[in-house]
């Protein structure tokens, strides 16, 4: 059984079932360089109001803690107490995370800011 930690884990089953994908979530990389925030905050909004809700991203992560909680521990592909100590609130903080605070902070990398 490899060794992992719950960010593995998290974005694991975020890539595998596509909660990244245009589809889900909108074209983020392509968007935030159009957009060129100032702030996390204008890029959030912005994020919520053109692209997918939140309501929409609170279902995802609920949607991937039932993958991580139900279909991954069948695998035996990671250590069960580690699975088991990833939360539903995990998951819906990492759905959020990952498009908004991740996207924005690779956008001011990007760009110097």
């Amino acid at each position: 059984m490899p060794i992992a930690t719950k960010e593995f884990v998290l974005n694991y089953a975020y890539n595998r079932w596509q909660y990244n994908q245009k589809k889900n979530i909108g074209p983020t990389s392509d968007t935030i360089r159009l957009l060129k925030p100032s702030s996390l905050e204008e890029w959030e909004d912005y994020f919520y109001e053109n692209m997918c809700s939140r309501g929409k991203l609170i279902d995802f992560g609920k949607k991937l803690y039932q993958h991580i909680s139900q279909d991954i521990p069948g695998e035996k592909r990671f250590d069960p107490d580690l699975l088991s100590s990833i939360t539903e609130d995990d998951c819906i903080n990492y759905v959020y995370d990952v498009p908004i605070r991740r996207s924005y902070e690779g956008y001011k990398r990007e760009h110097g800011r």
